[in-house]
């Protein structure tokens, strides 16, 4: 029996969350059971889906935690890259606001060389074991500020779909993204124009679940790594910046939605990039 079809993939991909989450229709949710039996790519990001969905819910009592174990803040600041700040020396994460910078021109970086995806190809089995170890450390990091909480699920989020999307190659156009968008929640809106310029490539975007609800999930890359921008509707928080485990999680309201921009990138960065955004998505 021939393998699934490159449509059969997209066609799933939206679903693949709502399927973790048991929230598919009986019809819908045999139409994935069909796919990912005969699709391993497909199978493999259900299964990675779900470890993390299953993490995230059985480690939920840990969020009351004041803070993180001396031993886990000892050993993830072995693990954090140089150049990377990693907050006071108490090992709390650091909160700052970022000014409203949208006025200046961000500067996209030199391009880093393309490396041939054979030559970054890892066994299945260890991305999901990244991903796993990333989901859990971000959540013993956490504080009971719910900010936090809600940052270091979004980081999650972010790691687990930048593994995905290596392996489904995600690539989706702008008339996509922006068709998910007004479908999937109401919002008619516009990628920033700017963003190339920027040193943004569009990667994709998914729905993905957060507390109760749904959640829209952009994706680019920059310099070839990751950068996530999430659109909570109906929610309303305090603009600022939170630094969890080496990412980064720029925060701002418009309305009664609110955005957050995760990357693992140096902080003027990360505001430059949040500032443009900002300036361009309502």
């Amino acid at each position: 029996m021939p393998g699934p079809s490159m449509s059969s993939c997209a066609t799933i991909d939206p679903l693949v969350t709502a399927y973790v989450d048991d929230q598919l229709s009986d019809a819908e949710r045999a139409l994935v059971e069909r796919h990912v039996q005969a699709c391993p790519p497909c199978h493999a990001r259900v299964s990675a889906e779900r470890a993390v969905h299953d993490l995230i819910r059985t480690r939920r009592g840990a969020l009351t935690t004041p803070c993180a174990p001396r031993a886990l803040h000892a050993r993830c600041a072995q693990l954090q890259p140089r150049g990377v700040e990693a907050g006071d020396h108490a090992g709390r994460p650091a909160v700052i606001a970022f000014p409203d910078v949208a006025s200046r021109a961000v500067q996209a970086p030199p391009k880093a060389p393309a490396t041939p995806w054979r030559s970054r190809l890892v066994p299945l089995a260890f991305a999901a074991s990244l991903v796993l170890f990333v989901a859990s450390a971000f959540l013993y990091q956490l504080t009971i500020s719910s900010t936090h909480v809600m940052a270091a699920e979004l980081a999650a989020d972010h790691v687990k779909c930048s593994v995905l999307n290596g392996i489904l190659h995600t690539h989706d156009e702008a008339s996509a993204v922006e068709s998910s968008m007004l479908n999937g929640f109401g919002w008619k809106m516009r990628l920033p124009e700017g963003a190339p310029k920027a040193g943004l490539e569009l990667v994709g975007s998914r729905p993905c679940m957060y507390g109760e609800g749904k959640i829209a999930h952009i994706m680019y890359r920059r310099s070839g790594e990751p950068v996530s921008l999430f659109m909570l509707p109906e929610t309303g928080r305090a603009q600022e910046v939170v630094q969890v485990l080496g990412h980064r999680a720029a925060i701002w309201c418009d309305g009664k939605r609110t955005f957050v921009l995760v990357a693992r990138r140096p902080q003027e960065e990360v505001e430059q990039i949040a500032s443009l955004l900002q300036a361009s998505l309502k």
